[in-house]
């Protein structure tokens, strides 16, 4: 295959993949179908077999591209941190004079509002994958490709809070807690995506919200902090 048509063939699995993974937050894995989602690439549902083994294993790439999605967002709120520091500007979170710690701590609860946000609750398909697809990894079979991607992307969103938590000045997390804090968080999104439409929902991302950020301050609806849901 030439190395133009190589490359072409890259960039629409990649389309494939992108739709793919705000399809299966949007409407779940088994509501997707092979033509629905080459269709919402802009591609014919005939070449899907040139860039995917199975279905299964287009649903778990796009399982997986999604928690690199939220990985992405996470880290990016850190680097603008860094970023402020660096050139002494202030990053709308605080001052130049603030610590790294201070920065962290902004960085970490401007992850934790935005998460807990309406902005993310009625926005699934850009949303995290752990919330959006914790039923249907819990529903495949053991060794189903999603169930191995979505164990993956936890672990890895794991590990970015982790990195988050060390940036706000905690250089000894406690594993224990951060799996605590971010179950806590996947949970209340579930349960107010379940309950939307009733009072029930804001009242169950406020008090998450409140919980986990204690006395930090953060953006109560997690506006303008990212065009990225949560």
């Amino acid at each position: 295959m030439p190395r133009a048509s190589r490359a072409e063939a890259e960039r629409h699995r990649e389309q494939v993949i992108a739709a793919t993974a705000k399809l299966v937050r949007t409407h779940g894995a088994d509501k997707v179908s092979v033509p629905q989602a080459m269709a919402a690439a802009g591609l014919t549902h005939g070449g899907f077999y040139r860039h995917f083994a199975s279905k299964d294993d287009l649903i778990a790439q796009a399982c997986s591209a999604a928690f690199a999605e939220r990985l992405a967002a996470m880290n990016d709120l850190a680097e603008d941190e860094d970023a402020g520091a660096d050139t002494g500007e202030d990053t709308g979170q605080g001052t130049s004079q603030d610590t790294g710690e201070d920065r962290g701590r902004d960085a970490r609860a401007a992850f934790l509002a935005t998460y807990l946000s309406t902005l993310h609750r009625d926005n699934p398909a850009l949303g995290c994958a752990a919330a959006a697809l914790a039923v249907d990894a819990a529903r495949a079979e053991p060794g189903d490709p999603l169930r191995r991607a979505y164990a993956d992307g936890m672990r890895n969103l794991v590990d970015g809070m982790e990195r988050l938590t060390r940036k706000s000045g905690d250089t000894s997390p406690d594993e224990r807690t951060i799996l605590v804090e971010l179950s806590t968080m996947i949970g209340a999104l579930v349960l107010s995506r379940a309950c939307a439409g009733d009072d029930l929902s804001d009242r169950i991302l406020t008090a998450v919200r409140d919980h986990v950020l204690g006395d930090d301050e953060h953006t109560p609806d997690g506006k303008g902090t990212s065009e990225t849901a949560g």
